[in-house]
């Protein structure tokens, strides 16, 4: 018979903080590709490789205007991508 094991994550304050950031970054990446995408499909051009819209994101969270992603490991913001 096989059972389950049910974890839960407790995180203090701090973790929690950081939890949101990473959840909040991954969904501003993630919308931002998508919008480009759709951007381009309207548009009739093609579609963007992962690397060419990656390239582009880090120049765009380089930008004074999005300096908060500097904080975020552009781990969590590649994957969303």
């Amino acid at each position: 018979m096989i059972r389950s094991v049910r974890i839960r994550l407790l995180p203090n304050n701090k973790q929690r903080t950081k939890l949101f950031q990473f959840a909040g970054a991954s969904r501003f990446a993630y919308n931002w590709a998508l919008d480009k995408q759709m951007d381009n499909f309207r548009e009739g051009r093609k579609l963007q490789s992962d690397y060419d819209l990656r390239k582009e994101f880090t120049v765009l969270r380089n930008a004074e205007e999005y300096s908060w992603l500097l904080g975020i490991s552009n781990n969590v913001t590649k994957q969303a991508i």
